[in-house]
């Protein structure tokens, strides 16, 4: 069924992503993690603590119905230093439980319409705008990196023999 392939996808895609931001912040140090060039820019935590709302807003309590407890505006206002580690380990639970609720989902229920950020989307549409938002923001924290390190981080190391 298309229904079930779109959730093994979606799935797929944001643990490759969790995946890679782990690689990515275990490159980097704290300070870095938390570093950045100006105030209107973010760090690479501030990112980690916006994806982790957004999932959860969209998916944990947008699809699966937990209470939305989002700050949206505290995600980029943090600015101590949260250990690295707990960062990921958050971001990691978060997706873990955004699965689960996409897993449990009925193919007949991707069409339901749900009200997410003052959005009026299908529950389809939700877990689409959270693979992709989440892209995003990884190849942000990816590019973020290899600046800090100057270091290929070999996610396409596959791609080079031959």
């Amino acid at each position: 069924m298309i229904e079930s392939e779109f959730i093994r996808v979606a799935t797929a895609s944001l643990e490759q992503f969790c995946g890679r931001i782990e690689v990515c912040v275990g490159n980097l140090t704290a300070e870095q993690v938390w570093g950045r060039g100006g105030e209107n820019q973010n760090a690479i935590g501030n990112l980690l603590l916006h994806l982790s709302g957004n999932v959860r807003q969209w998916i944990v309590s947008g699809i699966g119905g937990a209470k939305d407890t989002r700050s949206r505006g505290q995600e980029f206002s943090e600015r101590r230093s949260i250990d690295p580690a707990e960062l990921v380990a958050r971001l990691k639970e978060t997706v873990k439980e955004a699965e689960e609720v996409m897993r449990r989902l009925p193919a007949d229920q991707l069409m339901e319409r749900i009200a997410v950020q003052g959005y009026d989307v299908t529950k389809l549409e939700a877990i689409f705008h959270v693979v992709e938002h989440f892209s995003g923001h990884t190849f942000q924290i990816i590019f973020a990196t290899k600046l800090l390190t100057g270091e290929d981080l070999g996610f396409y190391a596959h791609l080079a023999s031959g």
